[in-house]
């Protein structure tokens, strides 16, 4: 879990034996959306002072959130392990086949579907699926007991084909697709430098500092004091940098959130259909895999999750921060955040009811 480290034992009490931090996570998720919102509508000049600083094309307050969220869990990682996932190609096939494939067919057609009549939410949300998670998935992995070297290798893989694929996709899903299909499309321009940019800050700067911390750590004390000592004194900062990152996205985007209600209900009802189908189906390829629960659980939430950092980025740096491409972005987070928290206890809960007891970790 983010602020306590596994160990074998009787799996059915997961849940009871979480962190009073990690028990009352949609508690904490919840108010932190809801002070983001206050504080984005009660402060003035709250948002400019926010989006002064940028890194990546994200705000720098983001920026920070996310690589104190992302370096505990990545300090956790076994990287002597790695071998054992690059390997295993029962995970890595099915993982880029539903990101790269399933998951931006998906929500192209969801759009569709339920947004025939508003282009701008419509092209929003289609970048929205073309931006695959390389960020929150790894706390989301870690709470539900994924495997996190299988976590660390398929967001290495989502990082890399999101530098390659990114644009081609977006061409082909804005342009070509509905082109062929005799709909109205869009345009997406966005260089490959920026998205490489962004893969490197919110996945580079963590993933060498996690993997430095841990050989480092058992160089000079050794495996048992690390995973027994270190990572519990820093596991809670994941929480303290998710909690913190919704604030401030939250913050910025309150005013255009809480102006459009009905528009964001209806930009949220594909994204509630989409969170749901990812899951589930990922879920339910990987028990049909005879995957162990770990690497279901990974393979469940690196397909359902989107990093809503680089869509949120793309949408504003090409069609502007008050466009509704932008606001459809935004509305990706408030949407995600809170179900695929709760699709972690779906995850501990189908743990119990369906695999036998999990390896030591």
């Amino acid at each position: 879990m983010m602020a306590q480290v596994r160990t074998a034992g009787d799996e059915g009490h997961v849940v009871a034996r979480l962190s009073r931090l990690d028990r009352f996570l949609p508690v904490w998720i919840g108010a932190a959306m809801l002070t983001g919102l206050l504080l984005g509508r009660a402060v003035p000049g709250l948002n400019s002072a926010l989006e002064a600083v940028k890194v990546g094309g994200v705000s720098l307050p983001i920026a920070l959130g996310l690589l104190v969220m992302m370096y505990p869990v990545l300090a956790k990682v076994r990287y002597d392990r790695l071998d054992t996932v690059t390997r295993d190609r029962t995970l890595l096939v099915p993982s880029l086949v539903l990101n790269w494939l399933v998951g931006p067919a998906l929500m192209f057609a969801l759009a569709w579907l339920f947004l025939p009549d508003q282009p701008a939410y419509r092209t929003g949300l289609i970048i929205v699926g073309l931006a695959r998670c390389i960020a929150m998935v790894i706390i989301w992995n870690d709470l539900a007991c994924g495997d996190r070297e299988a976590a660390a290798v398929l967001v290495a893989l989502n990082s890399l084909f999101q530098v390659l694929a990114f644009g081609l996709l977006g061409w082909f899903y804005l342009s070509v697709l509905p082109g062929w299909l005799d709909l109205p499309g869009d345009r997406l321009e966005v260089s490959a430098w920026d998205i490489a940019r962004n893969v490197l800050i919110f996945l580079g700067i963590p993933l060498a500092a996690g993997y430095a911390t841990r050989r480092l750590g058992e160089r000079a004390r050794g495996r048992a004091w690390y995973e027994s000592r270190f990572l519990p004194r820093i596991g809670p900062a994941a929480l303290y940098g998710l909690l913190f990152t919704i604030v401030i996205l939250f913050a910025l985007q309150g005013e255009a959130i809480t102006g459009k209600p009905w528009d964001v209900v209806r930009i949220a009802l594909p994204l509630l259909a989409y969170f749901a189908v990812m899951w589930t189906g990922s879920f339910a390829l990987g028990r049909a895999l005879r995957l162990p629960y770990d690497r279901t659980a990974t393979l469940a939430f690196t397909a359902a999750g989107n990093n809503f950092e680089l869509a949120i980025a793309v949408a504003i740096g090409t069609f502007g921060v008050t466009s509704g491409q932008a606001l459809a972005g935004v509305v990706g987070p408030l949407i995600e955040v809170p179900v695929l928290v709760a699709l972690v206890y779906v995850s501990l809960a189908a743990r119990r009811r369906l695999f036998g007891p999990a390896e030591p970790a």
